[in-house]
Order: C-alpha cells, then structure tokens, then sequence
C-alpha cells in the first residue's frame, strides 16, 4: 500500500532534498512548486491535469478496500462520514487554528534561515478551471494524508501490536518525510501536525475532522493566500 501511494512519495521527498542540499546554489534561495500551472492555450494540459488528479484518487480507494470487512464499513470504522457533521467541523476549524498559523510561522521561520525552499502554492491566472482545479488538488490532498497515514496505517500497525504514541510518532515522521522536498521547516510543521492529528484521532475516533482541517488548511495555502498576495502585495 505504502510503495503504491504516500511511502513512494516519501522516499522521492527526501532525495530531492538530498539533492537540493548538494547543488551550490543554497536551499533559500531554491522554490518548488505544489501544483503546476496550465497552459491557457492547452486544452489537453488541462484534461491530463484533471485526469491525473482523479486516478490520484486511487490509493484512497485502495485503502477504504483494505479496511473493509464483511458487515463492517470501512467508512464508519474510521468515522470518515457525514453522521457529526457539526462536531467534526467545529473540531477542523480548532486544528486548523492550532496547526495552519504556528505552520505559517515555522515556513516564515525557514525561509529567514535559508532552511526551506520558497513554496509556491499554486499558479494563480484568470482561467475559468484554475480554482477547480486547486480545490480538487486540496481534497486530494486532505484525503491521501489522512485515510492512509491516520485510518489506514493506525488500523494496521494495531494489528501488529504497536503502542498508540509509537503509530504516532511513525506516522507523524513518516508525513514529515513526505515533505520533505520542501525544507526542513515544512519537515518540522509536518511532524507536528503528524503528531495533533495522530492524537486528535486517537482521542475522537475520526478521521473526517482531519480531512476537513487538511482541506481547509490546503484551500488557504493554494487559494487564500495567493489572493491576499496579489490583492495586497505590500503586506504579503
């Protein structure tokens, strides 16, 4: 499951790192880019776009599969439904005070040491599909960390026999890993988060609120904050 989504993501994380600390110019002054621009002339830049976003869809699917067992919703064993709306939303919107601003602060933190790679978040122009597009990137992207490094990968290494805080603490270094081609200060947030996510799930049974946070978190990163950027670009 691990080599098929997040694993190999991770492993290709920290080599580009690796190999963005052995280039001469320094990791500041480098960027990296979290979703590329479309062409506006390309129709066909557009389709691959969505269609890779949609078949990124495919590991979640994938680990829904494995957790399911006869009688057993696999969606209800890890509370990714709709049945607490309200509390699971007002659960997001507390992690996504207690991860998204201290995140914000940590990538400022990096940038002013030279320890992280300049983000950029997304490509912002007037084409009708780009906020399409970064709102699918954002779902995919709350789903894919939190179905399988918190519903997927908890269920499992119970299995195995692994006390709650040693889950934790794997799969919040695993999550750091996978960003790791952004820096070490997205590493460091990552890890965090991994752990508040990890414990939140612990405490509440439910994945759904870490998706939506995640989401919301995403939605920010890609949309809001460009926007502010060039709404008001002596501030940001």
């Amino acid at each position: 499951m691990l080599a098929l989504s997040v694993g190999r993501s991770a492993v290709y994380s920290v080599l580009s790192l690796v190999e963005a600390l052995t280039r001469e110019e320094s990791l500041g002054d480098q960027s990296t880019s979290l979703n590329p621009g479309a062409n506006a002339q390309a129709f066909w830049d557009v389709v691959n776009q969505i269609v890779g976003q949609v078949f990124a869809f495919a590991p979640i699917a994938l680990a829904i599969y494995f957790l399911w067992e006869p009688g057993v919703s696999a969606f209800r064993r890890i509370g990714l439904d709709l049945r607490r709306v309200g509390s699971d939303l007002a659960r997001a919107l507390l992690l996504v005070v207690v991860i998204g601003l201290p995140g914000l602060g940590l990538y400022a933190a990096g940038r002013a040491l030279g320890m992280t790679v300049q983000v950029d978040a997304s490509p912002l122009d007037p084409s009708w599909w780009t906020i399409p597009l970064l709102l699918l990137a954002a779902l995919r992207a709350g789903l894919t960390e939190e179905v399988i490094f918190i519903g997927y990968l908890f269920d499992r290494l119970r299995r195995l026999g692994w006390g709650t805080w040693t889950i934790i603490l794997s799969t919040a270094a695993l999550r750091g890993a996978y960003h790791a081609y952004q820096g070490f200060g997205p590493i460091v947030g990552n890890v965090a988060m991994g752990i508040v996510f990890g414990w939140a799930y612990h405490r509440w049974g439910r994945v759904m609120p870490l998706v939506l946070a995640h989401v919301l978190i995403d939605i920010i990163a890609f949309i809001g904050y460009p926007l502010a950027a060039e709404w008001w670009p002596a501030l940001f």
